[in-house]
């Protein structure tokens, strides 16, 4: 009875071990989500910064390349809206706004979707993370940049990009 029991006790604590982790139970600044197609991975990363202008900042990855893409989240007003950037190559130090504007791939509302289909702005890297995050009009802003083509990104991505983990 008591190897009956251990081995229901094993068996239990091997099923909630290996539980994949919820959107809700992860912060925004450590979620990790993926296109429909596994072709790109979007992951969040804290800021860590009460004077920071960002509300989240991310890494957008074209698997199998070495392409990576620098994104920020802000809030903005009138109508309120979590603006998002997405950038790659920008240059470091003081850059002009043409420069920003050079390597700018993506730019536009960033929305959180949660398990019920309902779409809201994306909350801050504080808050428990979205079920899916959409970006709309990445897919098509990226097949229009500088990174698209023979030895580059060849896979679109989906604007909608599903929760995959949470980052330790």
């Amino acid at each position: 009875m008591k190897k009956l029991i251990a081995a229901m006790a094993a068996a239990v604590l091997a099923s909630a071990v290996s539980q994949p982790v919820a959107a809700a139970d992860c912060k925004q600044a450590s979620a990790v989500y993926a296109d429909r197609d596994g072709a790109y991975e979007l992951r969040f990363t804290p800021i860590n910064s009460e004077a920071a202008v960002a509300s989240n900042q991310f890494k957008l990855s074209v698997l199998k390349t070495d392409i990576v893409f620098d994104g920020y989240v802000m809030p903005s007003d009138d109508p309120e809206r979590a603006h998002g950037l997405v950038m790659f190559n920008c240059p470091g130090g003081d850059v002009t706004t043409a420069d920003l504007n050079a390597c700018t791939i993506w730019q536009g509302a960033v929305y959180g979707v949660n398990a019920n289909g309902d779409i809201d702005n994306l909350q801050a890297e504080a808050a428990a993370a979205a079920d899916k995050v959409l970006l709309p009009g990445l897919g098509p802003a990226i097949r229009a940049s500088s990174v698209w083509g023979a030895g580059k990104a060849t896979v679109a991505p989906w604007d909608l990009l599903d929760f995959k983990e949470c980052a330790k």
